[in-house]
């Protein structure tokens, strides 16, 4: 393969099987993306018509986030009906010209399988809440008393006091991890498990490529269930889906939403002597934390213990990498004293904290700086892992604090300068959730002014991802970090087939000059993102210069 009159010994029939491996993913709610009739709600219809901007962009992957039925209490995360579409979104029709179209871009399509719970209104529960008799009451967790063997840990402390709620009608406790209007399905019961794989099915017969999973440890959770010892192995439950999974689709994968330390993490990923038989991959949720704490630190540090300390997935698994996702930012794996560090330097109004433990701001105006807000990026997408963006991050859209907890930064797409962004043509009152104002709003920040300045935060996305995908080095090779010698800096190297690419990038905010050495370095170093070389002296060391926030991709090649 060559790319840029370079020759790689990777041969695109070597990796396009496993096409997560150096995808990019591009995260989207449908409800604020694009409104097609003017009802001030995006849907399917818009969406299609947009869908040459991601490509544009360079994206090879669209996550969807819930589109389902919903009882509108957590944002489409509870569900009632699996099997079709939020009807102010469109039709199962509008979906699959959706995918259709976008399998034309050369764009696969993934989904949220959000199967740890359903909507109190969905009619399971309806049927299982009505009689302690019902068909469907073993679809769900009930007790007569909250267990004291049971799951810990409130997941919106601000708004649930207990994982258990009392049912009046039928005189038992369900179980919820999330809220009181999201009971927990009952993994261990047989016809759950089937069902979920009849879930799956069914939208990979109208053509998605796989799943995110959310809240994965929620959903094998069976802790103080009397009934438990029916699923004996819950990681023995996971292989089976992913075993359904491949069988019915080859290509497809679950990404999977797993916010624990590393060693817990890897377990998810299946066994470690095989290809990876549970996930295909998991969120590297540690490194994103480590990632803010060095931004707040200005100091590589934090993010380089983490990268050092990141097990090897199995042979054709891979960690998600990201700098920002749909929810509140999380923190929960940093200390206290850690924590605090980076709330005061991203957050320090309690408005724009979330939980205790996050929070609800977008990355700009965290950083409140063009050039420290490029570095991040090109961070995020120089680091071992698949990327994934959530929308408006490749224009670097704001959040609206004046809304509700992780509302804050799910608000509409902003494409044009007008006071809608291009959204919608609706009156501003019946939109489905406000848009940004002020300095990140849309008259400042949009697609269309974007598209046409070269100096762009979207024109740098897209610099990014096209270098990303000129180096397989990057998805498929070795990693090691470099030693710098200077606390600010972040080097790390990428190597395969004899092929290297060493990525640099300051951290602080003043000027740096480092030694780049290891070894078996030689020859000349070739910028990718900007033109411009650097020879190699003959001891085997080159002298590399940052500006502040600076950053360099250096591909390492012969004199």
């Amino acid at each position: 393969m060559a790319v840029g009159g370079y020759q790689y010994a990777m041969r695109l029939t070597r990796t396009s099987d496993v096409w997560w491996k150096d995808a990019v993913i591009y995260c989207l709610d449908v409800e604020t993306y694009q409104d097609s009739d003017g009802d001030g709600c995006g849907d399917f219809a818009g969406l299609t018509q947009q869908i040459d901007h991601i490509a544009r962009l360079g994206a090879t992957c669209v996550w969807l986030m819930p589109f389902f039925p919903t009882g509108e209490r957590d944002d489409g995360y509870d569900i009632t009906d699996f099997y079709t579409v939020d009807p102010r979104l469109g039709t199962l029709g509008d979906f699959v010209e959706f995918v259709r179209t976008a399998r034309d871009r050369g764009l696969r399509v993934i989904a949220d399988l959000v199967v740890n719970h359903t909507s109190d209104r969905h009619p399971w529960f309806q049927n299982a809440r009505s009689s302690r008799d019902s068909a469907f009451r073993d679809w769900y967790v009930w007790r007569d008393e909250p267990p004291a063997d049971g799951p810990q840990g409130i997941v919106f402390p601000d708004k649930e006091k207990s994982l258990w709620e009392y049912d009046e009608r039928t005189g038992q406790y369900y179980l919820h991890r999330f809220y009181r209007q999201q009971p927990d399905l009952n993994v261990a019961n047989p016809a759950v498990r089937d069902e979920i794989a009849r879930i799956m099915g069914f939208w990979l017969e109208l053509g998605l490529s796989g799943f995110r999973v959310d809240a994965v440890p929620f959903l094998l959770e069976t802790k103080g269930q009397t009934d438990a010892s029916r699923l004996p192995d819950p990681h023995d439950y996971l292989a089976d889906l992913r075993a359904f999974l491949s069988r019915r689709s080859g290509e497809a994968v679950l990404l999977g939403e797993v916010n624990l330390p590393y060693p817990d993490t890897m377990r998810f990923f299946g066994d470690p002597h095989s290809v990876g038989d549970e996930l295909t991959m998991c969120f590297d949720f540690i490194g994103m934390q480590r990632f803010y704490l060095a931004m707040a630190r200005r100091e590589a540090t934090p993010l380089a213990e983490a990268l050092r300390e990141r097990p090897t997935p199995p042979r054709d698994c891979h960690w998600a990498t990201f700098v920002r996702n749909h929810d509140e930012l999380t923190l929960d794996k940093l200390s206290d004293e850690e924590r605090t560090e980076v709330f005061d330097a991203f957050g320090p109004e309690k408005r724009m904290q979330l939980y205790g433990r996050g929070l609800r701001r977008r990355l700009p105006p965290m950083l409140d700086d063009i050039e420290r807000t490029k570095m991040a990026y090109s961070l995020m997408f120089s680091l071992p892992g698949t990327p994934v963006l959530f929308y408006g991050e490749e224009i670097g859209m704001g959040e609206n604090l004046g809304l509700e907890g992780r509302l804050a930064v799910r608000t509409p797409m902003q494409w044009t300068s007008a006071p809608d962004g291009g959204f919608s043509t609706a009156d501003p009152s019946r939109l489905v959730r406000p848009l940004v104002d002020g300095e990140f709003g849309p008259r400042q920040v949009n697609v269309a002014d974007q598209r046409r300045d070269h100096r762009s935060l979207l024109s740098w996305i897209r610099l990014l991802i096209e270098r990303y995908r000129d180096c397989p080095e990057l998805a498929w090779g070795e990693f090691e970090v470099l030693d710098t010698g200077a606390p600010a800096v972040l080097a790390h190297r990428c190597h395969i087939d004899g092929q290297s690419v060493v990525a640099v990038h300051n951290l602080a905010d003043e000027d740096i000059e480092i030694q780049l050495v290891y070894d078996g370095l030689d020859g000349v170093l070739t910028d990718l993102l900007v033109d411009g070389t650097t020879k190699v002296s003959a001891d085997g060391k080159a002298t590399i210069r940052l500006g502040r926030y600076g950053c360099r991709w250096l591909r390492v090649g012969p004199a």
